[in-house]
């Protein structure tokens, strides 16, 4: 019995290599940061879909803190083009998100100046009028988590697509 073997035929090795420079050389890299970058834009553009399904309660500056370029934006680029770091530093996105205690610890009720104008409260700080606010438990929105979750649904079929692009091109 004789071992198994396998014939590789290496017709136009010389195009294929050339291709592989090519890929290597840059444009392949170039390409894939691109295409990480938009990922980070198909993330923002869900994060505030979700703040806006959810019906969060915001003045636009958390909403508009999940996109490219606002000044509260978190939006990083690694060395190598590998990595993509998206967020805000809205400081209370987390508490909108996670849920939060009406009061500081410990303290059962407290008064908030401000006004009504229809059913909305205006903070007005050093105003004689406002209102007292009991100590319960504000639930989050779980916006971010939610936002998670539909990239890493629709994400497998993405990156395929995109790969199979790139195999096309380099390739075909």
């Amino acid at each position: 019995m004789s071992a198994p073997f396998i014939k590789i035929t290496l017709e136009d090795t010389t195009g294929l290599a050339q291709k592989l420079r090519s890929a290597a050389s840059g444009d392949f890299k170039e390409e894939f940061t691109l295409f990480i970058e938009s990922i980070g834009y198909e993330f923002l553009r869900i994060l505030q879909d979700e703040i806006i399904r959810r019906n969060v309660v915001d003045s636009r500056l958390l909403l508009n803190s999940f996109s490219k370029g606002d000044e509260d934006n978190v939006w990083n680029i690694s060395d190598g083009g590998m990595t993509l770091e998206v967020g805000t530093n809205v400081s209370y996105a987390v508490f909108v998100n996670d849920g939060h205690w009406m009061n500081p610890q410990g303290v059962a009720m407290r008064f908030v100046p401000g006004y009504w104008r229809g059913g909305r409260f205006v903070h007005t700080p050093g105003a004689s009028s406002g209102m007292m606010l009991k100590q319960q438990w504000v639930e989050g929105a779980h916006y971010w988590e939610a936002s998670i979750r539909i990239l890493e649904k629709i994400l497998p079929k993405w990156l395929e697509a995109k790969v199979q692009q790139w195999i096309n091109s380099y390739f075909s």
